[in-house]
């Protein structure tokens, strides 16, 4: 995984954590799923719920995205 992107703290964007290709330059991802399946999955509580930092900013804490991935690679 590419724990290293990850701040010690704070909160992180989808686009860097699903990654975004089209980019310039590209954002690989920390966890590989389609935007589809990452709101689906926070929907039904498999993935952390965002914050609203603003009317059109929605990040999510830096620690809860560590768990989820941590999660993954154990299995």
């Amino acid at each position: 995984m590419h724990r290293t992107l990850l701040p010690e703290t704070g909160f992180v964007r989808l686009h860097n954590i699903i990654g975004n290709a089209k980019a310039n330059p590209p954002i690989p991802p920390l966890y590989p799923v389609s935007r589809s399946t990452w709101w689906e999955g926070v929907k039904s509580g498999r993935y952390p719920h965002p914050v609203k930092l603003g009317p059109r900013i929605t990040a999510w804490r830096v620690e809860d995205i560590r768990s989820l991935i941590e999660e993954q690679s154990r299995g």
